[in-house]
């Protein structure tokens, strides 16, 4: 039980630090963040690499129907079949 303890820690934090966040809306948005963060690091994706090339395609007006290819598992396919060529 240790390691399940030690591997839920970061998210348990994010959580508690999100009630701190001044707003309901503002703990939302918190929430949602670390949710993508987390995710990005349960699939071995940087979350750093991930939110700053997600943020700019969303920018750059990525097309809605297509939103579903950048969530974390689907971006680290992508990255490294891109990679791979």
């Amino acid at each position: 039980t240790n390691i399940v303890e030690r591997g839920i820690r970061p998210i348990v934090l994010n959580r508690k630090n999100a009630l701190f966040a001044g707003h309901d809306h503002g703990a939302e948005n918190w929430a949602c963040i670390a949710s993508l963060i987390e995710t990005c690091k349960l699939t071995g994706v940087d979350p750093q690499a991930y939110l700053t090339d997600v943020l700019t395609k969303l920018v750059n007006l990525w097309p809605a129907a297509r939103i579903d290819e950048l969530m974390p598992w689907a971006w680290a396919e992508h990255s490294a079949a891109k990679l791979a060529a």
